[in-house]
C-alpha cells in the first residue's frame, strides 16, 4: 500500500486487498453510484448505503486475486463489520475531496 498515492488497505478472506483511487476507477465508480461529491456527502450524512461502499472498493481495487468477485468483496466488509471498513473508506474520500 502507498499513502502517497492515496490507496487504502482492506483485509479480505485474510489478505490485504489495495484500494486504489485512479482515474480510471474513479471515473467509473461514478457511473455507477452517481456523482462522487454526493457520494462523499451521503457518507458524511451516514447515509452510504453499503452497496455504494462496496462499489466504491470494488471499482478502486488494485491487484486482487483474480477469484475475487464483488460479492465476496461485499461479503466480507458484512463478516468484517463497518468499523473495520471505516479507515479505508476514509482515505478514499479524502483522495475524492483532496486529490495528489
Amino acid at each position: 500500500m502507498n499513502p502517497v498515492r492515496g490507496e487504502a488497505a482492506l483485509r479480505v478472506a485474510g489478505e490485504m486487498l489495495v484500494l486504489r483511487p485512479t482515474f480510471a476507477a474513479l471515473v467509473a465508480a461514478e457511473q455507477e453510484l452517481g456523482p462522487l461529491f454526493a457520494l462523499v456527502e451521503r457518507a458524511a450524512s451516514g447515509l452510504l448505503a453499503l452497496e455504494e461502499l462496496v462499489g466504491l472498493f470494488w471499482h478502486c481495487r488494485h491487484d486482487a486475486p483474480p477469484a475475487l468477485t464483488r460479492e465476496a468483496l461485499g461479503e466480507a466488509v458484512v463478516a468484517a463489520g463497518m468499523s473495520a471498513a471505516t479507515p479505508a473508506l476514509k482515505v478514499l474520500l479524502t483522495q475524492i475531496l483532496a486529490g495528489r
